[in-house]
């Protein structure tokens, strides 16, 4: 789960720094909601980069203990 929200966030991070920053206005759904500056949208860009590689950090870690405790049984 947290590989996919952080995914979203990455996106929303990278829409709205790209628009803000090249084109007339932030892309996404936050801009609708908040007025953030360009750095905001690229500390948002790495949250959610944090997110997605501790959520896939966190699932390669659980099937690797479930081998270990798969193959110990047997």
């Amino acid at each position: 789960m947290r590989g996919i929200l952080g995914f979203i966030i990455m996106i929303q991070g990278v829409m709205g720094f790209i628009g803000q920053v090249f084109f007339d206005g932030a892309w996404g759904l936050l801009p609708h909601w908040f007025d953030l500056p360009s750095a905001a949208y690229v500390g948002l860009f790495a949250a959610g980069a944090a997110l997605a590689v501790w959520g896939d950090a966190a699932k390669k870690r659980k099937e690797k203990q479930a081998r270990q405790t798969g193959a110990g049984a047997a």
